[in-house]
């Protein structure tokens, strides 16, 4: 796919011209395409980019796992924009999110969108080392078209649409019919994934808000910290029928017999910096539901 998204919904200034209802109107228009900016992520180890950096490790095989069955559910039914979410922070949704959509987009073969709706707490740019600029919540504010916040981020291949600056009121913006039209123009374009980086599922008002917006759910969880009753609240808010499956993460001393196996000499520090990527499972319902 060449570096192009989608058609300007906007004309001069980059301003609506009509009402904000005409505006919305636009985020449906057809994906003609337009040139998009490049930018060029050092992919710092911080980032926890396995599937990228460390492509032999114990997380990138649990990922290359996960997006097998993944690619095998979207051959089978209709499934293209993907939410990605978890009972509560610091579970490691964002990281997983950055390794499913580095992966889907097989270096940049296939157009994959991520979409990082989580405003209160935006850390995609920063993970990626990245310089920021105006994202979604910027877009929201002026009112203008937020699909040319878009970015190709080079190694990884994929398309970022940053949250931007934190909102103290972010749930007002993920309620708006603003980030509604957005998801469902996006979703109805060419990219073949569109995966939504959002809040965990409390405040759960804006988590049902984009639930509606997204074909599935990846429900993610900790080993060891994400307490069951958490977990369990967080599918019944959801919906078992619309959670494709937990991606349990941070489980300790996997990479031990992946390093054994591959012949790797890493130290004791390197496999403990590695454990919070390891993807554990990823227990899908049966046919995918």
């Amino acid at each position: 796919m060449p570096d192009r998204v989608f058609k300007p919904a906007l004309g001069k200034d980059d301003l609506p011209s009509a009402s904000m209802q005409d505006f919305l109107k636009t985020l449906e228009s057809a994906d003609v395409y337009l040139p998009v900016s490049t930018e060029v992520s050092p992919v710092p180890p911080e980032s926890r980019v396995v599937v990228y950096n460390d492509p032999r490790s114990a997380g990138a095989d649990r990922f290359r796992l996960a997006l097998m069955r993944l690619t095998s559910i979207q051959a089978s039914r209709k499934l293209k924009s993907l939410l990605i979410t978890s009972p509560l922070p610091e579970d490691g949704k964002s990281t997983v999110a950055l390794n499913l959509a580095t992966g889907l987009s097989e270096e940049g073969k296939r157009p994959v969108l991520l979409l990082e709706a989580d405003v209160h707490r935006p850390v995609l740019v920063k993970k990626l080392g990245l310089k920021p600029w105006p994202g979604l919540t910027e877009r929201y504010k002026r009112g203008s078209d937020p699909k040319l916040a878009i970015r190709r981020i080079d190694p990884l291949g994929f398309y970022l649409l940053p949250a931007g600056q934190p909102m103290e009121d972010g749930s007002s913006l993920l309620r708006s019919n603003f980030t509604s039209q957005l998801i469902k123009g996006l979703s109805s374009g060419s990219f073949s994934w569109v995966l939504i980086d959002s809040p965990p599922t409390t405040p759960i008002a804006d988590i049902l808000v984009l639930r509606a917006q997204a074909d599935a759910t990846l429900l993610v969880a900790r080993a060891g910290q994400t307490p069951r009753e958490a977990i369990e609240e967080s599918t019944r808010n959801l919906g078992r029928d619309h959670i494709l499956g937990i991606i349990l993460n941070g489980v300790e001393g996997i990479n031990r017999a992946y390093s054994k196996y591959y012949r790797y000499e890493k130290s004791q520090a390197r496999v403990e910096q590695t454990n919070p990527n390891v993807i554990e499972g990823l227990e899908l319902n049966k046919d995918g539901r």
